[in-house]
């Protein structure tokens, strides 16, 4: 006989916070949001914890490197999609880690017998308008010289001239030696009126570039999730069907965190994805899921998984459950699999972080999805509104939109996310592709958000993540208590009337 839930499948509409004593000191500015995104032992640090709990979805129109290094900045996390080519992903991989906060390895690298064809192809491929100009080609080679835009004019320069013609010559460059510090980097930078230092070692070797830019940008960005060498952390969405290819490709190419993209992780695919990269890779972490119960929890924690995903079916361009009938409300698959979570640690000693993944339609949801037990957010309507989604934007009347599509429709064609070992095509769609309107830069919406969870989180007397888990009070609300939580018996003013 089946089993039966005797407890409704329930949302993150269907509950409330309750205020608790807000006391001086909780105040916006004293909140802390970082939060784990890798399992770690009793009395341990993660290896890696998010400033900001927030990741971007795995999804064509949300997450590629622009989007990676925009929300690096601001502290999150996002996980570049997988349904498209191991090299194309391999290389927004590679472009993201190149943003590094500091010194950087050089990452465009030519000799002085290449030309200036040479340097244009090279910047089409890379992003980089700066060159050096090593003696064997090579980012740790003998530094010779340094190629800009201000050194050649494509209108006058012939493609074929050879780049020793056209670099500045290493004789005429200000350069920093191997061992001096960020700040003293910073300084030649300031002194000099240099967009770009080379440190170089004892023997003309280069060893980093350290840029004007990034000096701004650090000062702009002080939650910037960073790796011990400075560059920003990156994710990376997989499937089950070509990681054995994949996978080494992006561990290659500098990925930090990866995770297995499917509307349904409970799964023997997914156990041996996960097995794989955990007896092949000592340093690179993994998420899985989706999942919404307790024995999904449970089957991919023991296969060896970082962190747990959770959700079926509540994103907003999903319709899993419309097509299946499969899925459960987000709120309940965050309340039962944080039980989990939680009994889990304290059986073994290890925590095992989970991500909410769907069913946000408003910023207190995210807090919600905090207090029920949900160490991070995955977002994918939230950030495809932005300017820094891979997506075009287009006027529909007197409205500009992104367009939005999801993995499951024959827009994106990722069969390889539904394959149940069956016809290597989406025989049928479970997602939609559709609009989402405008709302800016990333930068602009995000600190929004996030004052609008630290605010809530002062409201439940919480400083961080771990306290609002233990302190707040959820409550169910009725139908008609949603209805006196809007603005209602009013006549509200019409948007011409209020600009009279």
């Amino acid at each position: 006989m089946a089993f039966y839930y005797t407890e409704p499948s329930r949302t993150f509409n269907e509950f409330l916070l309750l205020p608790n004593l807000t006391t001086k000191e909780c105040t916006p500015q004293n909140v802390d949001l970082s939060t784990p995104i890798t399992k770690f032992k009793k009395g341990e640090k993660p290896a890696i914890s998010l400033n900001i709990p927030f990741s971007s979805a795995v999804m064509q129109a949300v997450s590629d490197h622009h989007m990676a290094v925009a929300l690096a900045q601001c502290g999150g996390i996002s996980f570049i999609f997988g349904s498209q080519s191991i090299e194309s992903q391999a290389t927004m991989v590679r472009k993201a880690k190149a943003y590094k906060a500091g010194f950087v390895v050089s990452r465009s690298n030519l000799t002085p017998s290449h030309t200036l064809k040479d340097i244009l192809e090279l910047k089409e491929q890379t992003g980089h308008s700066t060159v050096a100009i090593t003696e064997d080609g090579s980012a740790k080679g003998k530094l010779l010289g340094i190629v800009t835009g201000r050194d050649y004019r494509i209108s006058r320069d012939s493609l074929d001239k050879p780049v020793s013609e056209i670099m500045t010559p290493f004789s005429s460059l200000i350069v920093g030696k191997s061992g001096l510090s960020l700040s003293e980097a910073n300084d030649l930078i300031w002194e000099h009126k240099l967009n770009c230092l080379p440190i170089v070692d004892e023997n003309q070797n280069l060893d980093f570039l350290v840029f004007r830019k990034d000096y701004d940008s650090r000062k702009n960005n002080p939650h910037s999730l960073l790796d011990a060498n400075k560059s920003y952390i990156v994710g990376a969405g997989i499937n089950t069907k070509d990681y054995k290819e994949r996978v080494p490709a992006l561990v290659e190419a500098g990925v930090d965190v990866l995770v297995i993209d499917s509307s349904d992780g409970f799964s023997e695919w997914q156990k041996d994805t996960v097995q794989y990269v955990k007896e092949n890779y000592d340093n690179v972490y993994i998420g899985a899921g989706n999942v919404v119960d307790k024995e999904g929890f449970r089957y991919l924690v023991e296969a060896g998984a970082d962190f747990i995903k959770v959700g079926i079916g509540g994103g907003s361009i999903c319709i899993t459950r419309e097509q299946k009938g499969i899925g459960r409300g987000q709120a309940s698959a965050v309340i039962e699999v944080a039980a989990a979570r939680d009994e889990y640690f304290k059986e073994t000693g290890i925590y095992v972080p989970i991500c909410s993944d769907g069913g946000i339609v408003h910023d207190y949801h995210v807090t919600l999805a905090l207090a029920m037990g949900a160490d991070f957010v995955m977002l994918g309507r939230y950030f495809a509104r932005f300017d820094e989604s891979p997506t075009k934007k287009v006027k529909i009347g007197n409205n500009f939109v992104k367009e939005y599509w999801g993995e499951g429709s024959n827009r994106a064609r990722n069969w390889q996310r539904y394959d149940t070992g069956g016809k290597q095509s989406l025989v049928f769609e479970e997602g939609v592709d559709s609009y989402v309107p405008y709302a800016g830069s990333l930068r602009e919406n995000m600190d929004r958000t996030l004052h609008k969870i630290k605010s809530t989180m002062c409201n439940c007397g919480s400083l961080s993540i771990t306290e609002l888990q233990q302190k707040a009070r959820i409550t169910l609300v009725s139908a008609t208590s949603l209805v006196e939580g809007g603005a209602h018996d009013v006549i509200l003013k019409e948007s011409s009337m209020a600009a009279e």
